[in-house]
C-alpha cells in the first residue's frame, strides 16, 4: 500500500500538473504499473458487470474514460519530470511521435539512470531523499 500511495496516489494528487523538478525511474516506472493495473482492472469490472446487464458495462465504460481522461495531465507532467531527471528538455517527450525509432528513444530515456548531482531542472531525487523501493520492504 505504501508503494501505491507513493508513487501513485501522490503522483496524481500532490503533482498533477506538477512540470517542474525531477522523478526518479522508480517513480515513473511505479505510476506506470499501477496505472495499467488501474485501467486493467475498470475493464474487468466493466466486462463482469457486462454479463450482469449491457447498461452496467456502458457507465463501467464512461468511468474508464473518465479515468483516462483524467490521468493524461498527471501522466506528462511525471513523463517531462522523468526526461528532466536524466537532463532532457520537456520536449524530447514528442520524439514520440517518430514512428518506431521515437518510442524505442523514449524507452531508452526512461530506462537511464538519473543524472547525478544537481542539473538545470534541480536536485537529484537521490541524493535529496526522495522515496525508494528500500525505504518500503521490510
Amino acid at each position: 500500500m505504501n508503494l501505491y500511495k507513493t508513487y501513485f496516489l501522490e503522483t496524481i494528487t500532490k503533482r498533477y500538473a506538477e512540470f517542474d523538478g525531477r522523478a526518479r525511474r522508480s517513480e515513473y516506472w511505479y505510476f506506470l504499473l499501477f496505472n495499467m493495473l488501474t485501467q486493467l482492472g475498470i475493464l474487468a469490472l466493466g466486462a463482469i458487470l457486462g454479463f450482469i446487464h449491457e447498461y452496467l458495462s456502458i457507465l463501467a465504460f464512461g468511468i474508464f474514460l473518465l479515468y483516462a481522461f483524467g490521468v493524461i495531465i498527471p501522466s506528462i507532467a511525471l513523463i517531462v519530470r522523468r526526461l528532466h531527471d536524466i537532463g532532457k528538455s520537456g520536449w524530447m517527450y514528442f520524439l514520440g511521435l517518430i514512428p518506431l525509432a521515437g518510442p524505442i528513444i523514449l524507452l531508452v530515456f526512461f530506462c537511464t539512470d538519473s543524472q547525478p548531482g544537481t542539473n538545470q531542472y534541480g536536485p537529484n531525487p537521490k541524493e535529496v531523499g526522495s522515496p525508494n523501493i528500500s525505504d518500503h520492504l521490510i
